[in-house]
């Protein structure tokens, strides 16, 4: 499955000028092919195992521009290829070296005999010799006999993460979703808290896994989709609990806040007791107006000091990001229309615009700061309620090209080009995400200074990470601007130095990663992932016998080392897919590809080979009694299933507990379907908040089958088999 992208056509990224006299749409010349493999531009893909389609000449020779490397022209690719080829053939080292472990890194041990090295480490320490470095990214000089130097970055990780704690179950929700009585129209961070910790002290479980909590582009509206933000290195203020914030009780007897608050009960119970969508700029502007009341409350010494301290920890990053958020304020969300000066985040007019609006910067650097501390306090709660992983946060797989990261970071992204995925068997049309994919070549000279600053940032706060689509590690698909996605290609990662910092940093906060890795991925990723000890994510119904006769797999022949679920917020909810509704509402909404007599019969096979499985296992326990109560009995035999496999995390759709049956988000559909929009209800489609669903008998039924069997199944004797 491809990662979520944007439910609405993409805004096209700021480019610079794309080269004129473009090559031809048919296949790479030979000298255009080797000069592409240089760069780890593709110039092929394979939609299926047998199948292979050819990248035209002009989407490898724009991906190449967008790498700063003239191939317009038959004269342009033989100059480039031939100073490419000298440039590897004279350099010492690659812009940043790879080392596992405590042994000397393979580029290093390479070098010419008598090569000498000096090591600058990340601790402050110079050595002669790169054998067992501490973990960290450092600085290497070489010097070859024959006079030649060469600095790079060297990055030394841990030869992969350690296993999960225990294994465990957890609880998948989309945070907004999830409102209390107490929040203000969509649920924030205070409920993800009482959340967790009722779901660790009272249920035993290990983890709550929650959508990107990064910050969105402003708009009208907001774009509500949490793949798409501005910035996915800070989170967005909108999960605040404005109570929660500790000058909340110093406004005093405000009327302007009492009205805040009034506005806010409304909006709760517009969503909880009328049904109302999730209107998540209504929640935005009340909270931005009461945390500019709460603003004028003078931080005390201690509060000041450690806002002081997250000033500087964060650095020049969050002043750009601050300063983006003053600036879109005055000159609107997309910073391609700011004026030019403005534009670039390094010039005069933008460092004077900085100083003109130094109050709405710090306004928006204090948001940071008490959003990071309210995480922070979740992350607590989930622990000190016993759960041994805690909160999995979500990493979205790129930045909304008009947003803060992008505007900040336009050094690292490729102009000119989205992120997306190539025509397969699920979409003839392939896929145009709207996301400005980052240059590797600029990602390698830096040493990987702004993913390691990414994923730090969320390591402040999480026991876990999911990545999502995580073959981007490894390569992505771009797509030219002006371009249908057919007419993109893949470039090229070194998935040896993306994989190094994400093992170096999580390994540093001690924190598991789950890599989402659904649908179609290339030979060798999944196996350098388990590698590294990064975990997969394995969904019930895509589980079958590919390559064999195409049923369900067998639990036993699961692999070990996944998040184990029913279903994702793409997905139907289990009540859905089991009764076929997911297909009448595709139906409904013109989506489907077929005739509907087919999409129903192939949904009912489907469903009805897998319910096979679970009665010849033993599973369906409780039914022929009520249709709800048979239901309710499915939905538990299916996570009875899970539970058989070795997987060691097993993940609970929050709304599967209480019978919802709307996806959270139906890809291929923007205005027609309310994504991103829905509270989570019960079986009738009633909204149920936070204190109900703690309380729901029938939530309660399906935690206890899960977590009654916490050890993993042996798995048996011979190849697939069951236990």
């Amino acid at each position: 499955m491809a990662a979520p992208g944007p439910a609405e056509p993409p805004t096209e990224p700021s480019s610079a000028e794309l080269p004129s006299g473009l090559p031809s749409s048919g296949p790479p010349s030979e000298d255009l092919a080797l000069l592409a493999a240089l760069h780890g531009v593709a110039t092929s893909y394979n939609p299926s195992p047998d199948r292979t389609v050819a990248a035209s000449a002009t989407a490898v020779t724009l991906a190449l521009a967008a790498l700063g490397v003239d191939a317009s022209t038959p004269e342009a690719v033989r100059d480039a290829l031939a100073a490419g080829e000298r440039e590897r053939a004279e350099r010492l080292l690659p812009p940043t070296v790879v080392g596992w472990g405590p042994g000397v890194p393979p580029a290093l041990a390479a070098l010419p005999e008598g090569t000498s090295l000096l090591v600058s480490t990340e601790q402050g320490e110079t050595r002669a010799s790169a054998a067992h470095l501490p973990p960290g990214v450092h600085r290497v000089t070489a010097t070859a006999p024959d006079g030649r130097t060469a600095e790079a970055h060297l990055i030394v990780a841990p030869a992969a993460l350690p296993a999960p704690p225990a294994r465990s179950y957890g609880l998948l929700v989309q945070l907004y979703s999830l409102l209390s009585r107490r929040s203000w129209g969509m649920g924030d961070l205070g409920d993800l808290g009482e959340l967790a910790a009722w779901a660790g002290r009272t249920l035993g479980a290990g983890f709550v896994q929650i959508n990107p909590l990064h910050a969105a582009v402003p708009g009208a509206p907001t774009d509500p989709s949490p793949y798409r933000p501005s910035s996915r290195r800070f989170p967005d203020p909108v999960h605040l609990r404005i109570e929660d914030v500790p000058e909340f009780a110093y406004v005093g007897d405000h009327g302007r806040l009492r009205a805040l608050c009034g506005r806010a009960a409304r909006l709760r119970e517009a969503v909880l007791d009328k049904g109302a969508l999730i209107d998540r700029d209504a929640v935005w502007e009340a909270k931005k107006a009461a945390l500019e009341l709460v603003n004028e409350v003078p931080l005390g010494p201690g509060r000041l000091a450690a806002y002081r301290d997250f000033l500087a920890e964060q650095g020049p990053a969050l002043e750009d990001h601050a300063t983006w958020c003053a600036l879109a304020e005055v000159h609107g969300p997309d910073w391609q229309t700011w004026p030019d000066g403005l534009r670039d985040p390094r010039s005069p007019e933008t460092r004077r615009a900085r100083r003109e609006l130094t109050d709405r910067v710090d306004f928006h650097s204090r948001l940071a700061w008490l959003t990071d501390t309210q995480l922070t306090a979740a992350q607590r709660a989930a622990r000190e309620a016993g759960m041994p992983v805690g909160i999995v946060h979500d990493l979205a797989v790129g930045v909304h090209p008009g947003g803060s990261d992008a505007w900040a970071q336009q050094d690292t992204l490729a102009a000119g080009m989205s992120a997306g995925a190539p025509p397969d068997a699920f979409n003839a049309r392939g896929q145009d995400w709207g996301l400005p994919p980052w240059r590797p070549d600029r990602l390698a000279a830096c040493g990987y200074a702004p993913f390691r600053a990414l994923l730090r940032a969320l390591f402040r706060y999480a026991g876990a990470l999911r990545i999502d689509h995580v073959m981007g590690l490894f390569r992505l698909w771009w797509v030219p601007r002006g371009h249908p996605p057919t007419e993109g290609t893949y470039v090229r990662h070194d998935a040896e130095a993306m994989l190094a910092v994400l093992v170096l940093e999580a390994s540093r906060a001690g924190a598991v990663v789950i890599g989402e890795d659904l649908g179609t991925v290339e030979p060798g990723v999944r196996e350098a992932l388990r590698a590294r000890g990064v975990l997969g994510t394995s969904v019930l119904w895509f589980e079958r016998d590919w390559e064999g006769d195409r049923r369900p797999l067998p639990p036993g022949a699961w692999r070990a080392d996944c998040l184990a679920t029913a279903t994702t917020h793409d997905l139907p909810p289990t009540a859905a897919r089991l009764t076929g509704e997911h297909v009448e509402l595709r139906d409904g909404l013109g989506l489907l590809t077929r005739p509907l007599a087919e999409e129903r019969a192939e949904a009912a096979a489907d469903t009805g080979e897998w319910l096979e499985l679970l009665a010849r296992l033993g599973l369906l326990h409780g039914t022929g009694g009520t249709a709800a109560s048979e239901e309710e009995a499915r939905i538990q035999a299916v996570h009875r299933y899970l539970l058989r496999t070795p997987a060691r995390m097993i993940g609970v759709w929050l709304p599967d507990g209480v019978g919802d049956r709307r996806p959270q988000n139906l890809p291929g559909t923007w205005d027609q379907y309310p994504n991103w929009r829905l509270p989570i209800a019960d079986a009738q489609g009633r909204p149920m908040p936070l204190e109900d669903l703690t309380a729901s008998p029938r939530l309660h039924a399906l935690l206890d089958v899960v977590r009654t069997r916490t050890a993993p199944a042996a798995r048996p004797s011979g190849a697939g088999g069951d236990i």
